[in-house]
């Protein structure tokens, strides 16, 4: 049973979009779209305070992951700050990386962090600085159903692992069953639909069932295709697993509320979890880095095995890529503005998009790194 689409999108605190509204997170280095947007396409003239105010063009290329979410910071930046623009490329994650360390751009979104072999070229495109990694944009993944009769679900992280790779196969198993007492599960075939194309949300998902349990083998971008059938893109697993009772998928969040799928609430070890803003927050509070200071390269690997009470660690980090000093004065003065018109911004308006808003702990870190930008 598909749920009730505005009651779906509540568990998320979003409100229902289009498909055009959502961007799939497929080979993030792949593909291209540019939007500019500018002041002429807001209301509000002028320049918040504490804003630099400089005007001109800022240049930003890289992950198609986050495309939407720099429309919306681009028309909140041009709003804000009266004659500036940003023009951000969809390229993919690879050329907007590539394309920062050439100095082609003024900083780059990428799904991860710099390759070991670019961070020299990127400091020497900063002036000799280093370049920070500033996780910006932030995209849960939810475990979504669809479910005759059954409205809240369950699922331990272990159960996860075991359907996706096939060891479970009934909806009314065991260990389903234990984990949803009083539900009255159907013996339902459990149909499991993935990412037939290369993702980095399978990337990803992988990398999660391979830290949070000790049941997953496999890694990459590709998904194993032993169980379940293939479905292409992020709309298309989304809606395949709609048109079959009984259909389970790893999804980002705005595709799963647009589709008016169930949502498992996740138990990574401290009981199950709804996916939801706070628990999200919680998550993001609790980030370890690979790196120090304001460089933030996030170690997923203790993210996805974290189980801290509360929090709902299965979540994509895209990368802002900046330097952390050697832009010229006017570039650098654009940078600052704009990355924090975009943390002024993380409100519903972003919610609705599928994105999470960051707050509290995170959302201070990245104020505090954007401040420091010289």
């Amino acid at each position: 049973m598909i749920r009730n689409f505005k009651r779906t999108a509540a568990i998320f605190g979003v409100v229902a979009v289009g498909s055009a509204a959502l961007v799939a997170c497929g080979d993030s280095d792949n593909g291209t779209d540019s939007t500019a947007t500018t002041a002429a396409e807001g209301t509000a003239a002028g320049s918040a305070e504490g804003l630099s105010g400089t005007t001109g063009q800022l240049v930003g290329e890289g992950a198609s992951s986050q495309q939407n979410a720099m429309d919306y910071f681009g028309q909140k930046y041009g709003e804000t700050v009266s004659g500036a623009s940003l023009a951000y490329t969809a390229s993919g994650s690879g050329s907007g990386r590539t394309n920062f360390v050439g100095g082609q751009v003024a900083f780059a979104g990428s799904d991860s962090p710099l390759k070991e072999d670019q961070v020299e070229g990127a400091a020497q495109r900063c002036g000799g600085n280093e370049a920070w990694h500033l996780p910006f944009v932030i995209g849960p993944v939810a475990i979504a159903y669809n479910l005759e009769g059954v409205e809240n679900l369950n699922l331990h992280v272990d159960t996860v692992a075991k359907i996706f790779k096939g060891d479970i196969t009934k909806w009314n198993d065991a260990e389903i069953a234990a984990e949803n007492e009083g539900v009255d599960l159907p013996d339902t075939d459990i149909s499991v639909v993935y990412r037939s194309d290369e993702s980095g949300t399978t990337d990803n998902f992988q990398k999660f069932l391979g830290a949070a349990t000790d049941i997953w083998e496999t890694e990459g971008q590709v998904f194993p295709t032993a169980v379940g059938e293939g479905a292409n893109g992020s709309n298309g697993v989304a809606s395949q697993v709609t048109a079959i009772d009984g259909g389970i998928t790893y999804v980002e969040a705005g595709f799963a509320t647009q589709q008016g799928l169930g949502v498992a609430n996740l138990d990574f070890g401290n009981g199950p979890v709804e996916l939801n803003t706070e628990s999200v927050g919680v998550a993001l509070d609790n980030l370890e880095f690979t790196s120090e200071g304001h460089d933030m390269v996030v170690d997923t690997e203790a993210l996805f095995a974290s189980d801290a009470a509360g929090s709902y660690p299965l979540i994509l980090t895209t990368y802002e890529i900046v330097c952390s000093a050697g832009y010229d004065e006017s570039t650098s003065a654009m940078v600052k503005d704009f990355l924090t018109v975009a943390l002024d911004n993380q409100d519903e308006g972003l919610a609705e998009l599928g994105y999470i808003p960051v707050t509290g702990t995170h959302a201070e870190r990245l104020a505090a790194a954007v401040e420091a930008i010289q």
